[in-house]
């Protein structure tokens, strides 16, 4: 019955630096949608982005900024990612370990979003 994910929904405490965060350290583009809803798209999917109070409905029962546990495939070699992670002042929590994802094997590197969301950034093992 279900084929892929879509976009899912981040609230955040601090909108602009979730927006530096997301847009420069990690790559994603910025969209505005709607009547001025922003949303971060890579590939083929999109986080819409929430401001903690004033989120749009329907919403999570209880969104809460620093709930979210996010793993992403990167587009380039892990060693890329640490180094423009480096590059852009983001400093990596843990790894590169090995995991396993949802394909097979995965080597990943974590790291925190400003409202302290856990990032991992993976490629295939």
């Amino acid at each position: 019955m279900i084929r892929s994910l879509d976009h899912l929904v981040l609230t955040t405490a601090d909108e602009a630096a979730c927006i530096e965060f997301y847009t420069r350290v990690l790559g994603m583009a910025l969209e505005t949608f709607g009547a001025g809803r922003r949303a971060f798209r890579f590939g083929d999917q999109k986080i819409n982005l929430h401001v903690k109070d004033r989120e749009f409905d329907p919403k999570a029962r209880i969104p809460q900024p620093g709930a979210l546990d996010l793993c992403f495939l990167a587009d380039c070699p892990l060693e890329e990612v640490m180094r423009r992670l480096g590059d852009a002042g983001a400093a990596i929590e843990e790894g590169p370990v090995m995991r396993t994802g949802a394909t097979g094997p995965i080597r990943s590197v974590y790291l925190r979003d400003p409202d302290g969301n856990l990032i991992e950034i993976s490629e295939p093992a």
